[in-house]
């Protein structure tokens, strides 16, 4: 009896191994499940109906966005997988849960409904600018890229403040996006009940990733840190928080008596 259950067990093993092999390949093969690809600049976008050309420009503004990261390689080809009807992004969809989009190694893949013409990507009724999410998986592509495997999410203990964070703060270059007082006025204005906080052109970041937007912009922009600095960092996150807020509550004050 116990021969038999190891024997099974190893058959089970085996084919686990097997489909987890099978999945591998497939998530890092997109054309395996995509009926087209064009080729443009540094990117190569998979698709299955005709591409909405608007696309084009949207990912090269993206990668002007994606310039001023310090991990930025000119060089790195990246894969953008659209969601209009491949199996491809549902497979993607199934092993990281739902999101508006993910980036993962060189690839980009995007879910929910896309506006190309008014730029958003909408998700169970949430917009999200589709410049900036496109901004925001492609720093992701550059932490893997910088970092390696080994060493960036979900294999390094990397503070999920610290590695959203960096990707929202490059990513949200809007002129009503850049000051980090209005960035903190925003967010404590913003109902503390509410998953998201809405933006000028009615887009959102949810509250987590903005949270940590502005500890890394309170990190990179007041205390001057490198984004690698702030990786070996071994202050808390609520430490972080409790300094920017004191940053915050100097400065309002100072603006205040300036009036």
């Amino acid at each position: 009896m116990k021969r038999q259950i190891k024997k099974w067990a190893f058959r089970l093993t085996v084919t686990g191994l097997l489909i987890a092999g099978l999945l591998l390949v497939i998530v890092l093969n997109p054309f395996l499940t995509y009926a087209n690809k064009t080729t443009h600049n540094n990117f190569t976008v998979y698709h299955n109906q005709q591409i909405d050309n608007l696309i084009l420009g949207q990912l090269d503004q993206a990668q002007k966005i994606i310039k001023q990261s310090e991990f930025y390689n000119s060089n790195l080809q990246l894969d953008i997988c659209l969601n209009d009807g491949s199996n491809y992004t549902k497979l993607v969809e199934t092993i990281g849960g739902r999101a508006f989009a993910r980036g993962f190694y060189d690839k980009v893949v995007l879910f929910g409904s896309t506006d190309y013409k008014n730029n958003f990507v909408e998700l169970n009724g949430y917009k999200w600018n589709l410049t900036q999410l496109l901004a925001h998986e492609m720093t992701h592509c550059l932490q893997f890229d910088k970092l390696g495997l080994w060493k960036s999410k979900p294999l390094a203990n990397i503070p999920k403040w610290k590695w959203e964070g960096y990707a929202e703060y490059v990513s949200r270059q809007s002129n009503d996006q850049k000051d980090l007082s209005k960035n903190i006025a925003r967010l404590i204005e913003t109902d503390k009940n509410n998953w998201e906080v809405k933006f000028s052109d009615s887009t959102i970041s949810s509250r987590e990733y903005y949270d940590y937007w502005t500890l890394v912009q309170y990190c990179m922009d007041i205390k001057q840190m490198s984004y690698e600095k702030l990786l070996t960092d071994t202050t808390s996150e609520q430490n972080i928080r409790q300094e920017m807020m004191k940053w915050y509550g100097e400065n309002k004050n100072e603006r205040t008596t300036s009036y």
